[in-house]
């Protein structure tokens, strides 16, 4: 593996820090400003998400269309429109404070540009340009995802600590302009040749699946509910941590350290999912992978001491992991790298869509009065279902 990765190593890094910066609209991110930015509102858990819903939603509908633009246009130049993007997102949460009734662009603009299109320009990228190597590909350059989730909390109580919460995000919308923007034009220099490589490859490979046969795939439908199960149930409960931390008496410090061990186990989930994806057909293991997400979440059900923030956020943190290169290889095995770009937007704008009803449906739970325990317990018996489905599909087909 080592082998690989420094013969690939500029794209490998694109991959990584496309993924480390689409953590400025990844919910872990935003959601450390949950209490300031509803008592700047003076909003409710149900109404804040909402609109982080709705503008998730809208999101994850525009990416359908956005999405398959990275198969047309140079990766270069769609990488600088998502940038752009992105960082006056950034610059807009930071001036919310002059302008309240914009929240719903802000988020929306975070949502689309750093949780939707930079987080699709990584997998993309690293699942098309690899074959036998995909897995280890998409491992690498996921390593940017728990690398922010395991620095940017701890930056973000520092920054708050010694300044204040909107300074955090003119420091985020400068940092892609002055870092991001440079970085991945110099690792992108030799692009044009290896789409040109690609491309030539893909000509002798005339079988190819679009968005419309992908649609008409049983096989489709048996694996989608394991694929919206880190998103859907990981973004509701990162939203909603803060609440989580106060039934349960933990303290914001071991929040922030919780998501060091989040970022760490994430690490080692990719370290070990790429190697087994290229080993083995993805098909056969995705079964398995959802299993510590389901003991962490029965944990945190159950149990009250402190430790337990660690365990739990660690054995979900390491299915989610598990899941990028898993999920990442069986949409190219299945259908084919060709229209990659295009599949996967259909699929990264359905994943959205779901992190945009957990907020939402999770604050009325809350606001219901129904608590944690209700959650937990929800969120278990969509894993069972997810988990049989595959699993009966595998065994019985």
């Amino acid at each position: 593996m080592l082998d690989f990765i420094f013969k690939q190593s500029r794209f490998l890094l694109f991959g990584l820090l496309t993924a480390f910066f689409a953590s400025y609209g990844q919910t872990f991110f935003i959601s450390l400003f949950n209490f300031q930015i509803r008592d700047s509102l003076n909003i409710t858990n149900a109404s804040f998400g909402l609109i982080y819903s709705a503008a998730t939603i809208l999101s994850s509908i525009l990416l359908i269309w956005f999405g398959k633009l990275i198969d047309k246009i140079d990766l270069r130049l769609f990488t600088l429109i998502v940038s752009i993007g992105l960082s006056i997102s950034c610059f807009g949460m930071y001036l919310l404070k002059y302008s309240p009734h914009l929240i719903f662009f802000v988020i929306f603009g975070l949502r689309f540009f750093g949780q939707g299109a930079m987080g699709h320009t990584s997998q993309t990228s690293m699942a098309r340009y690899y074959n036998e190597n995909r897995g280890k590909a998409i491992s690498f350059g996921s390593f940017g995802q728990p690398i922010g989730e395991m620095i940017l909390p701890i930056i973000v109580v520092i920054i708050i600590k010694f300044s204040n919460w909107e300074s955090v995000w003119l420091y985020a919308g400068t940092s892609i302009i002055i870092i991001f923007i440079p970085l991945y034009s110099f690792l992108l220099k030799d692009q044009a040749q290896r789409h040109k490589n690609f491309l030539e490859q893909q000509n002798k490979n005339n079988s190819a699946f679009d968005r419309r046969d992908v649609l008409k795939d049983p096989r489709f439908y048996i694996y989608l509910p394991s694929y919206l199960m880190p998103p859907f149930l990981v973004t509701g409960l990162l939203f909603y941590q803060m609440h989580i931390a106060n039934e349960k008496s933990w303290s914001l410090e071991l929040v922030a350290t919780s998501f060091v061990f989040y970022g760490i186990f994430s690490v080692i989930g990719l370290i070990i999912g790429g190697p087994l994806v290229d080993k083995f057909k993805t098909r056969k293991i995705i079964p398995t992978y959802l299993i510590p997400m389901f003991i962490g979440i029965m944990l945190l059900a159950f149990r009250n001491e402190p430790i337990i923030m660690i365990i739990y956020m660690s054995l979900i943190s390491f299915s989610t992991a598990l899941a990028i290169p898993f999920m990442g290889s069986l949409w190219a095995e299945l259908y084919g790298v060709l229209n990659l770009g295009s599949i996967r937007s259909l699929l990264h704008a359905i994943g959205v869509f779901s992190t945009a009803i957990s907020p939402f449906l999770f604050g009325l739970f809350i606001d219901w009065g129904l608590g944690i325990m209700f959650i937990c317990f929800f969120s278990l018996i969509l894993i069972g279902i997810s988990t049989l489905l595959t699993f009966f599909y595998m065994n019985y087909r």
